[in-house]
């Protein structure tokens, strides 16, 4: 089970997304504006409550259609539709159902159906509810002139192999973990405030009293991102050096985007590529001023308490590890942001420019 990245458990889950210029499973930001329609799926994922979400969306069509999105359980023999939901009448929109999570590891993935020729099939993910787990990468539709479709390749119905779920916080970082876990880290705790003194004050004039040094900034001048962020492109990049890939710069707009995305999730309690207001990341992305990409991808996690352990969730799950590992992407952006309980939700947008 991979934490709140892309493969999911109950504490923590992922997910991936990129552009069909870079690496399968990622989405690619089409190179010019088109009206283009096509529908997308997120893989299976946890969520609190011990629940299994999948998310779809139906996007860039001018007529409406019968939207369907299915959840099965990948077994032997024929595998089984466990959940499904439908809406009616749709000419873009989007679509999530849940199903009761069970303790033992079972193997799901999701399919979408438009009934106009636009379908999609998310990679098949292990899940569980008794660890955390990390939102699986979201299969994304084409950008370029034809509709968004999902490869037609077979899920496969053998259990994809779990990783070593661990609930010791990791030391010094070494490997990106696969799926970031989501795991609720302990506030800094805060400086003790100065003693009021005891003694009444003096008739003569006093000085003022010193006031306590302020508190450093997280962000250094000059640099991009927080030393946590910063960790991640580190890490991240310690990865792609394994495989031949060259190191990713840290962008300030692709980090702009990343760190909007996670703090607009963290203050809303969501986990998706798509953004409550209905924007995709590669809109994020130009909003944040970001132009002339070649490509893009995204991976999102939720939950997991350190750098090292988001690293590793994404490393662990085939559609985030393709895009770190997608040696065509030069520019990275990280954005780091906690709920109310202390849990991490963590971005990465990448980008080829």
């Amino acid at each position: 089970m991979r934490r709140p990245l892309g493969a999911l458990a109950c504490l923590g889950s992922l997910a991936a997304l990129s552009t069909p210029a870079t690496a399968a499973n990622a989405a690619t930001a089409p190179p010019a504006p088109q009206n283009l329609c096509g529908v997308s799926v997120s893989a299976p994922y946890v969520v609190p409550g011990g629940q299994i979400e999948v998310t779809a969306a139906r996007n860039g069509c001018d007529t409406t259609s019968l939207f369907r999105i299915r959840l099965k359980s990948a077994q032997r023999g024929p595998d089984r539709t466990v959940k499904s939901g439908a809406l009616r009448g749709v000419a873009n929109g989007q679509l999530s159902i849940r199903l009761k999570c069970s303790k033992n590891f079972r193997t799901y993935y999701a399919e979408v159906i438009d009934y106009r020729g636009n379908q999609a099939r998310s990679i098949p993910v292990r899940l569980s509810c008794s660890i955390p787990s990390l939102p699986s990468p979201t299969t994304t539709g084409s950008p370029t002139g034809a509709p968004t479709n999902a490869p037609a390749t077979p899920v496969p119905t053998t259990p994809v192999p779990t990783p070593p779920a661990s609930t010791t916080k990791p030391t010094t970082p070494t490997t990106a973990p696969a799926t970031p876990v989501p795991t609720t880290s302990a506030p800094a705790t805060p400086p003790p405030a100065p003693k009021p003194t005891a003694s009444a004050p003096k008739p003569t004039t006093s000085a003022p009293a010193t006031p306590p040094p302020a508190t450093p900034p997280t962000t250094a001048p000059g640099t991009v991102g927080t030393a946590e962020e910063n960790e991640v492109v580190r890490l991240t990049n310690i990865e792609r050096a394994k495989g031949g890939c060259g190191p990713l710069k840290h962008d300030p707009q692709l980090r702009q985007a990343a760190y909007g995305h996670s703090a607009d999730m963290a203050a809303q309690n969501y986990f998706n590529h798509t953004s409550k207001d209905g924007r995709s990341p590669w809109q994020r992305i130009a909003a944040a001023g970001f132009t002339g990409g070649r490509g893009m991808a995204e991976n999102i996690a939720m939950g997991y308490r350190d750098p090292a352990s988001v690293v590793s969730g994404w490393m662990n799950s085939d559609g985030h590890r393709k895009n770190i590992m997608n040696c065509s992407f030069n520019l990275i952006g990280v954005g780091a942001a906690k709920n109310a309980k202390g849990q991490i939700y963590w971005t990465q947008n990448f980008a080829a420019k």
